[in-house]
């Protein structure tokens, strides 16, 4: 990932996550971030990550980023998200609805500021809380979804 970062070039990656794996992406982001500012890294960064996702998965994400959880995530998913895209989807076969299940925790999109996130399942509360320019589609939310909003764009499809 570092040698794709560093030539602005694209990788594809596949990683077995679990819920002890917290913050997972934020260190990739920082470092684009920190060598491209929030919209000049003309790579790509592919990850699939498999399993369950601890705390604040996909936070901050840039430009470029393009993060795919199969699986489900725990609270604060794309904190912070600054661009790039998100799909959280449930394992092939789960043996339950997807659209009748919870599959990405409470808080998500705390504080976005672009990007877009797609959710095949339900959100726990407080989905896209002070969202700014984020963009989502979502089955289903908990309590006080879209609280503080200020911009972006959310669909909640049930």
């Amino acid at each position: 990932v570092s040698h794709a970062i560093e030539n602005e070039k694209e990788v594809h990656k596949t990683i077995k996550i679990y819920n002890v794996d917290r913050a997972v992406c934020g260190r990739i982001a920082g470092v684009i971030a920190k060598r491209y500012g929030d919209t000049g890294f003309a790579g790509q960064i592919n990850i699939t990550f498999t399993g369950s996702a601890g705390q604040s998965f996909a936070c901050f994400l840039t430009p470029g980023m393009n993060i795919r959880l199969i699986g489900e995530a725990n609270d604060y998913v794309g904190k912070g998200m600054a661009g790039g895209e998100l799909v959280v989807t449930p394992v092939e076969n789960p043996g339950f609805c997807p659209e009748d299940a919870t599959i990405v925790g409470n808080t998500c999109l705390y504080g976005a500021t672009g990007g877009q996130i797609f959710v095949r399942g339900k959100a726990g509360e407080r989905f896209a809380v002070r969202n700014s320019l984020a963009q989502a589609v979502v089955e289903g939310t908990g309590d006080h979804c879209c609280e503080y909003m200020t911009g972006g764009c959310v669909v909640v499809l049930g």
